[in-house]
């Protein structure tokens, strides 16, 4: 079976992130540093192809939290609106819990740990990562097109969201 040529990606890209600042919680230095860079690499390279929107990009992209839902208000660069996309938090919740705890774990072993030490919780932490990278990807499937690193710099962005409840 052979596979449908690929659109052309430089259409099918973020080329800028607004994360709602109702949803974002407080955060220490770390996390804000973390966002930053996540958007930055996020913009810098991506694939994101919203389903329907045939290639007319690129796009602009909004997450925040509303009710219980994560929410990807997607645009055209212009702010045409493409789509919203509400995705239940139910898989993220203990995945982002797991991963705070062992943000703060490596935040706090780089200022004292060994380095087996600090090495060993990255390499939890970049697991943890992974997983709340691929369940991000599951749940996007039919509605946005990314690859891996852009699901995990989505998902960086994610868990600086606090949610209420």
């Amino acid at each position: 079976m052979t596979q449908p040529p690929e659109q052309d990606d430089s259409t099918n890209r973020i080329v800028a992130v607004t994360l709602d600042e109702d949803s974002i919680g407080r955060s220490g230095p770390d996390i804000e540093h973390e966002r930053a860079i996540a958007i930055y690499d996020l913009i810098e390279q991506n694939l994101f192809a919203p389903d329907g929107a045939d290639g007319k990009g690129p796009f602009t992209l909004h997450i925040g939290i509303t009710g219980s839902r994560l929410m990807f208000d997607i645009r055209r660069e212009d702010s045409t609106p493409v789509v919203v996309h509400l995705l239940s938090l139910t898989p993220f919740r203990r995945i982002v819990k797991d991963y705070f705890m062992i943000c703060d774990s490596y935040y706090q072993a780089i200022r004292t740990a060994t380095p087996d030490k600090i090495e060993a919780i990255d390499m939890g932490r970049r697991g943890i990562h992974d997983e709340g990278s691929r369940t991000l990807q599951e749940r996007l499937k039919g509605k946005v097109r990314v690859d891996f690193e852009t699901s995990r710099r989505l998902f960086t962005l994610i868990t600086v969201l606090h949610w209420k409840g």
